[in-house]
C-alpha cells in the first residue's frame, strides 16, 4: 500500500522557490532544481501556482514583501531625506552581503537577460525596477518641497544616480565586494545629495 502523498505547505513552498530563484534566476532555475527545492512533485507545483513563471512572480512578491522591501521602508519612514537615501543604501549592503541568504538583490539579477520566449518576465522585472527609480526620485522631489535640498537640485539626475549605485551594490555583493568596502562606498555616494542640501 503506497504511503500517503507528503503534506504540502504553500508557504513554505513559496520561501523555497524564492531562495531557489535569487541564487540562479529565472532561466538558470529549471523545474527540476524546483521540485528537488520544494521537496514535492512537479505537478503539483504546476497545480499549486500555475506555471514556473506564476511561482516567480509569487516569489517577487514575497521577496518584496520582506527582505527586499528594505528601500521603500527606509524612503517612507526616515524624515530626512539624505537620511532615507543612505539608510537605504546602507540597508542595501547588509541584505545583498548576508551569509544566511543568496548575494544581491533578487529583482536585479533574476533575469537581466532572457531567450525570446521569457520576455514578459524581463519586461515584468525591469518595470519593477524603473519603479524604484522612480520611488527614489519621488522622495527627492519631495525632499525638494520640503525645503531639505536647493531648489534648483535635479531630482532625476540624482535619482538615477542612487538607483545605480542601488542596483550597482547588488552586482558586486554577487561578485564577493567585501560588505567593508561596499559600506565605504556608500559613504562616498552620500556627497552629491549632501551639496544639494547644503544649497538648501
Amino acid at each position: 500500500m503506497a504511503g500517503r502523498p507528503r503534506e504540502f505547505d504553500r508557504d513554505q513552498a513559496l520561501q523555497q522557490a524564492m531562495l531557489a530563484f535569487w541564487r540562479r534566476g529565472y532561466e538558470g532555475t529549471s523545474m527540476s532544481d524546483l521540485v528537488a527545492a520544494l521537496g514535492i512533485a512537479s505537478a503539483r507545483i504546476y497545480a499549486a501556482f500555475g506555471s514556473k513563471e506564476g511561482l516567480f512572480r509569487e516569489a517577487v512578491a514575497l521577496y518584496a514583501a520582506g527582505d527586499g522591501g528594505f528601500a521603500d521602508l527606509a524612503l517612507r519612514q526616515e524624515s530626512d531625506v539624505a537620511s532615507a537615501i543612505e539608510r537605504m543604501l546602507r540597508d542595501a549592503v547588509a541584505l545583498y552581503t548576508r551569509h544566511d541568504a543568496p548575494g544581491g538583490c533578487m529583482v536585479v539579477s533574476a533575469a537581466t537577460n532572457c531567450s525570446e520566449q521569457n520576455d514578459g518576465v524581463l519586461e515584468w522585472l525591469r518595470s519593477q525596477r524603473q519603479e524604484r527609480t522612480q520611488s527614489v526620485i519621488d522622495r527627492l522631489r519631495r525632499g525638494v518641497a520640503d525645503g531639505q535640498l536647493g531648489p534648483d537640485t535635479d531630482v532625476d539626475a540624482l535619482g538615477d544616480f542612487y538607483a545605480a549605485q542601488l542596483h550597482g551594490i547588488s552586482v558586486q555583493a554577487r561578485d564577493g565586494v567585501p560588505r567593508e568596502r561596499l559600506l565605504a562606498s556608500v559613504s562616498v555616494a552620500m556627497a552629491p545629495l549632501l551639496m544639494a542640501a547644503a544649497k538648501a
